[in-house]
């Protein structure tokens, strides 16, 4: 939640739920971004419809090779912090590798302790036709999901991180497992690495909206994470991506520039130590101006 004092006679902020995204289909595009922490959330609220809490948080702050290492108890904590730092934009968990696959009770009660203990809005899972019994299980129950077919990266061991749909018999597969998540009742679904063509013919047949990411800009939303387009996770980029910011670049120069102060005696100065007077000559010792 912001720090910031809000006027007594300020109307409440709500939270924009999931009947609001369902029904933004064919409307305003839905802006989501990725976030796991609570000054991430902070920072992405104001601009956002929905904030997903992906399992890529793996890769961009663990370090992991892929998703598979993600456990539920990081995807807890990471959520749970998303859900504190943000006011208005819906939040939507991962259910980690594992968490879901053997049943769809063991999914339920994954996914009954991702809401419970995070406060978040509703799951995510990937997998079409495979999972659409559990997608059914889980939506019976009160659980909203939001599915995710096309490249799947909990499948990399299977199928690699490639686009998908590029033969008759891939363009096939994405479409029915399209239709088998809005049918299993998931109210919205993520496309991931999907040629354009197929993305766009989906989200012109689905009832549900559709949230791009490699996929088509005639999606109804558009999704990436946000690591990737800050310019903070430079280990690979994808093709989708657009960068809108270099902030490692900016940090290791900041870093720098503090380093550089530290060795030189520049930093800290007298206005950083308590008890201390400045003196008139201490004008000539101010640290190493910032980067921009």
């Amino acid at each position: 939640m912001s720090t910031e004092p809000r006027p007594p006679d300020a109307a409440p902020i709500v939270r924009r739920g999931i009947a609001a995204i369902r029904a933004a289909k064919g409307t305003a595009p839905i802006v989501c971004l990725t976030a796991y922490s609570a000054p991430m959330a902070r920072a992405f609220d104001p601009h956002v419809d929905l904030l997903l809490v992906g399992d890529s948080l793996g890769m961009v702050l663990y370090g992991l090779p892929s998703t598979l290492g993600v456990t539920m108890e990081m995807m807890l904590a990471h959520a749970a912090a998303v859900v504190r730092g943000s006011q208005r934009a819906t939040v939507i968990v991962d259910m980690p590798f594992g968490s879901y696959q053997e049943s769809p009770a063991q999914a339920f009660r994954n996914a009954a302790r991702l809401l419970a203990e995070t406060g978040a809005q509703g799951v995510k899972l990937e997998g079409g036709q495979a999972m659409a019994e559990t997608i059914r299980f889980l939506t019976d129950r009160g659980v909203p999901v939001m599915g995710h077919v096309g490249l799947m990266p909990q499948s990399v061991n299977a199928s690699g991180f490639r686009a998908t749909g590029r033969t008759p018999a891939e363009a096939k597969r994405v479409r029915e497992d399209a239709k088998a998540v809005e049918q299993a009742g998931a109210f919205a679904l993520v496309i991931e690495g999907t040629v354009e063509p197929i993305a766009r013919d989906l989200t012109a047949t689905l009832s549900i909206p559709t949230i791009g990411i490699g996929a088509s800009a005639a999606c109804d939303g558009q999704v990436l994470v946000a690591d990737d387009m800050l310019g903070l996770f430079d280990a690979f980029t994808p093709k989708f991506v657009r960068r809108y910011a270099d902030l490692q670049k900016r940090a290791s120069a900041a870093v720098a520039a503090y380093a550089e102060d530290v060795r030189a005696r520049r930093f800290p100065g007298p206005e950083h130590c308590f008890g201390v007077r400045a003196k008139p000559d201490d004008a000539s010792k101010t640290p190493h101006p910032i980067p921009a």
